[in-house]
């Protein structure tokens, strides 16, 4: 039995696709479940005469957030009524290096969480979360690869 599961929801269809593996684990008698997710603060590089102000760029990271606790909340309140103890948690920083903090800090038992299948190219240009936190961390991993991706 797992006390603790942790989530991490970027607000895709793909990374969802853990939600049926994590209810058929949830069976077990798992005491709590905290859906995550990571919001990158706003960097815009400045051309020309376009520029923001620190005040817009505070506003855009307020309404980020916002998107993310809405969007954190339907999922969390779909989970609920189907009597799991669902608990969403909102980070700020770069996604990997939040998450690994996060588990090293938060008892998790266990990490269930998508992989969006990238490879070549592709996953080396933009890395891969999943990858980084496999790597990183000490708890068991349950990597869903979204069947979409194939």
């Amino acid at each position: 039995m797992y006390n603790k599961i942790l989530v991490p929801l970027d607000g895709s269809p793909e990374a969802e696709c853990v939600i049926p593996h994590l209810e058929t684990i949830a069976k077990t008698g798992v005491r709590e479940i905290e859906l995550i997710t990571v919001v990158e603060p706003t960097q815009i590089p400045t051309r020309g005469n376009i520029a923001l102000s620190e005040d817009d760029l505070k506003r855009i990271d307020l309404e980020e957030k916002n998107e993310a606790h809405k969007y954190l909340n339907q999922v969390v309140e779909r989970l609920t009524r189907s009597g799991l103890n669902v608990h969403p948690v909102i980070l700020t920083g770069k996604p990997a290096e939040s998450l690994i903090g996060y588990i090293d800090g938060n008892n998790i038992d266990l990490l269930i969480m998508a992989t969006h299948g990238r490879s070549g190219i592709t996953r080396l240009f933009w890395g891969s979360v999943a990858e980084k936190v496999l790597r990183s961390v000490n708890v068991p991993v349950l990597l869903v690869k979204n069947p979409a991706c194939e």
